[in-house]
């Protein structure tokens, strides 16, 4: 048998040096034959060389491998099922599995095996026994396990080609809706929500809004793979259009999302702690509740929204509470300022550190969704203190950043005006823009 080091490293050549190969042993072949050929009758004549096709067939090469030499099984992994069982299910002693096993845990955390995601047991027929294991964690990267124990472990993040995408669609029931029904996914309602956060109140979406997007579409071995941000969005409601453009200085001490004069998108609170969410029930001093069964004032907003939700921080702010009560279940008390303070109840679990004295940012994952105490399902209770009263924050208009220096306006411009032309390449603005 062929040592299986010899015979595997030959499989991992590269695509580039198997292509140097041919190419070089094309150009020796095609020499040869020019030089033998007999010479022209017609010296006076240029030597007409007649093309000669040399069949190149390009390996399949991914993971490293060179796949064609390879036969490849996939299969699921089950609930429970750990990677020791996965490889003495394929024939590994026990001594071979744990060693495979440790070799993952220091490129991936072991725990990364989720039940459901599917892996590739690629086989060498040169070879005793299954070559490698593939496993991809998430698109954008791949751990190859060397089942051979000859050192050939990799994991690699994959490229990611950036390329622009525009989007536009008209509400006609949903935002979700109107995205689907424009050919795109939820994910991009989640990247223009980022844009526009601050701005507009997407819990209050209405029958004739339309956007319009320039957006960053992420491809990884030539297939759509995600989104990274929206670079420019124009959200058209109520007759108004709103604008968010991201720029970048030059010096990059400007970053964010701006508006048409340059004005930062960035206020000092998010409209809301949670997304994919309905408000189910609003500040109310009247309100009956539905566990105690008697009228008693709800004294916060609250938004319905799945188990695991991430429950994210409206404004930078210190923790001074984090607990649980009764009434409460889990929850996050944070201090923003001398004036204002806010509360997220009946949370599954807090995210991790997030204790009395931590400093968190705007944005930043505090907790996630459940039903922790008095609650009848899923959802956070948001409460909005302002001098130490509760208050409905939704009623509140919020300071907006301070402004972008004037030395930097021409710069925005010329990036505006690159994003207004693609903007409108997708649709036209409800106001005019010479007007504004």
């Amino acid at each position: 048998m062929r040592s299986p080091l010899n015979v595997r490293t030959r499989r991992i050549l590269s695509p580039l040096f198997a292509a140097c190969l041919l190419l070089t042993a094309g150009t020796f072949i095609l020499s040869g034959l020019v030089a033998s050929a007999p010479a022209p009758a017609d010296t006076s004549r240029r030597p007409v060389l007649t093309p000669v096709g040399f069949p190149i067939v390009e390996p399949t090469v991914r993971y490293g491998l060179a796949l064609d030499t390879f036969s490849i099984d996939q299969d699921t992994i089950l609930f429970g099922q750990t990677l020791g069982d996965i490889l003495l299910g394929e024939g590994l002693a026990p001594q071979q599995a744990y060693t495979a096993s440790s070799n993952f845990n220091e490129m991936l955390d072991v725990r990364n095996l989720r039940a459901g995601r599917t892996y590739q047991i690629l086989d060498d027929p040169d070879t005793e026994g299954p070559d490698f294991l593939i496993y991809s964690p998430t698109v954008y990267r791949y751990l190859r396990l060397d089942l051979q124990g000859t050192g050939l472990d990799e994991y690699r993040e994959l490229p990611v080609v950036i390329r622009e995408g525009l989007a536009a669609g008209k509400v006609e029931s949903s935002l979700w809706n109107a995205m689907v029904g424009a050919g795109h996914s939820f994910a991009l309602t989640d990247k223009m929500e980022d844009a526009l956060q601050w701005s507009v109140d997407f819990y209050h979406v209405q029958q004739g809004d339309a956007f319009q997007l320039v957006y960053e579409q992420e491809f990884v071995e030539e297939k759509e793979a995600g989104f990274g941000r929206v670079r420019a969005a124009r959200y058209s409601t109520g007759g108004k259009d709103i604008y968010a453009l991201y720029f970048v200085s030059e010096d990059s001490t400007q970053t964010g999302y701006f508006g048409l004069d340059g004005q930062p998108m960035k206020s000092t609170f998010l409209k809301a702690p949670v997304r994919y969410s309905r408000i189910s029930s609003r500040y109310n001093l009247r309100r009956f509740h539905p566990v105690q069964r008697r009228v008693k004032p709800h004294l916060g907003t609250d938004y319905a929204a799945p188990y695991g939700t991430p429950i994210v921080a409206v404004a930078d702010g210190v923790i001074n509470r984090s607990g649980r009560t009764r009434g409460n279940g889990i929850f996050v008390k944070i201090h923003h300022d001398k004036r204002f303070d806010t509360q997220y109840l009946h949370m599954q679990k807090r995210a991790p550190g997030m204790v009395v004295g931590k400093r968190v940012s705007q944005g930043e994952v505090i907790g996630y969704v459940g039903s922790t105490g008095l609650a009848t399902g899923p959802h956070v209770c948001f409460r909005f203190w302002d001098n130490g009263k509760q208050v409905d924050h939704t009623k509140m208009d919020f300071q907006d950043a301070e402004p972008m220096p004037e030395e930097y306006l021409p710069e925005f411009f010329r990036v505006r005006d690159d994003y207004l032309a693609k903007l409108n390449s997708v649709g036209s603005p409800i106001e005019e823009l010479e007007a504004k």
